[in-house]
């Protein structure tokens, strides 16, 4: 039975995770006012659309924040961190469990812009002629990092 259970809870934590880093991509692509025409972007936007546009129904965009990307990615942290806490038959508040996944998403923003300025740097390494313009992964990359590393670019 523990050996479900831990099949169970690696399927909820990776199904749920892979589908998070999807609505945080498109919460940045939204933000940096990245290109929706670039394949990956489509895919991010088509995989986010069943789910967001019923609920952009109910809660308008503000200025460039999209709200109801913000609730989703929200609700879909609480409903994970529930069912990964009821795979272990732990016993938390709600107050717990609310601010924990507002603490795991503020991370997981971070953690999406570390990984892409890394494979941006890497990219540059290998193929440092690759013009972000012809590959729609360093297009997306570039666009969603632009505005934390343009900042350093201009003192370097």
């Amino acid at each position: 039975m523990n050996a479900l259970i831990n099949v169970a809870y690696f399927l909820v934590d990776t199904l749920f995770s892979l589908y998070l880093i999807l609505l945080v991509v498109r919460l940045l692509l939204g933000l940096t006012k990245a290109d929706f025409r670039n394949p990956i972007s489509q895919f991010v936007v088509m995989a986010t659309n069943p789910l967001i546009v019923p609920l952009r129904r109910i809660l308008p965009p503000i200025g460039k924040i999209d709200t109801a990307n913000i609730v989703l990615l929200l609700v879909f942290k609480l409903v994970q961190s529930s069912l990964l806490l009821l795979l272990k038959s732990t016993n938390t508040s709600v107050s717990g469990i609310l601010v924990y996944s507002v603490v795991e998403l503020f991370l997981l923003v971070i953690y999406v812009m570390i990984f892409s300025i890394i494979i941006q740097a890497v990219m540059s390494w290998v193929n440092p002629e690759a013009n972000a313009n012809h590959n729609p992964l360093l297009s997306v990359i570039n666009s969603i990092t632009r505005p934390v590393v343009e900042p350093f670019s201009r003192i370097i």
